[in-house]
């Protein structure tokens, strides 16, 4: 319901989908190609909206190729990582263990992963393990946005770029003090919103153009002022501050 809403009031998303829908969404997949998946491997296929929803016929080879006119589905792009791979098998097995140890009443605890429940008692889910298994390695995303407006590459990518939009809200209420919880009036906590977003837009520039974090980069040009000294008879004398390498390197950088 939250994506058709973002669908209808017209904004684009891309969103992490659940590993175990991937026997459905790759259903063509596994029926022409078993469990092979080369490593880096992206398929780019449909993924019903709806559960109860089919929108994959498993016996056309080529997969599907989604556009805003099919409103039973959305896009879905899947990448296979052998580097994933590995690391969900470690997962996968310490989950094994737990379930084994609450079988054999080692650990007693809320059930875990793989222990399904029976009138005999508990006992290891086999067949749900095996299937968790065959989706090692496996990640999936949902979009709406078309293959004419975006590969499948760049879908991956700009979804992992999303932490810096999750660092930028952290970095907001903390590094920037966003939260106006001084001001009572309509007009000072927009101007203090505006003077925080100012400050966000300039301190995600500075990282990209430096790479160096904002809290780093205050951290390392605060101690640098230019001092004006007024003297009697109305001289003036400004002592600049001194420019240490790594300063040097952070300003070369900037254009500067």
């Amino acid at each position: 319901e939250n994506l058709k809403a973002l669908d209808t009031a017209g904004f684009k998303f891309i969103v992490g989908s659940r590993q175990t829908k991937a026997p459905h969404d790759l259903e063509s997949h596994f029926y022409w190609n078993g469990d092979y998946f080369a490593d880096g491997q992206i398929i780019d296929t449909v993924t019903p909206r709806h559960a109860n929803s089919k929108v994959n016929n498993k016996k056309l080879k080529v997969e599907p190729v989604w556009n805003p006119t099919m409103g039973t589905s959305w896009r879905a792009v899947w990448q296979y990582s052998a580097k994933r791979a590995r690391r969900d098998s470690v997962t996968l097995e310490a989950q094994r263990r737990r379930a084994l140890d609450a079988v054999d009443g080692i650990k007693p605890a809320r059930r875990p992963r793989f222990v399904k429940t029976t009138r005999s008692g508990c006992s290891f889910d086999e067949k749900a393990f095996e299937r968790a298994q065959k989706l090692e390695g496996l990640k999936g995303y949902v979009t709406n946005l078309p293959a004419t407006l975006m590969p499948a590459t760049e879908v991956i990518d700009s979804y992992h770029e999303l932490w810096h939009v999750e660092q930028s809200f952290r970095m907001s209420k903390t590094d920037l003090r966003a939260r106006p919880i001084f001001h009572r009036q309509k007009d000072a906590i927009e101007a203090h919103l505006t003077i925080v977003m100012a400050a966000l837009a300039v301190s995600r520039y500075l990282y990209q153009k430096t790479g160096i974090t904002p809290k780093k980069l205050v951290r390392t040009l605060r101690p640098l002022r230019e001092i004006t000294i007024s003297l009697p008879g109305g001289q003036q004398i400004t002592a600049q501050p001194e420019i240490n390498p790594e300063t040097q390197k952070i300003l070369n950088k900037l254009g500067h």
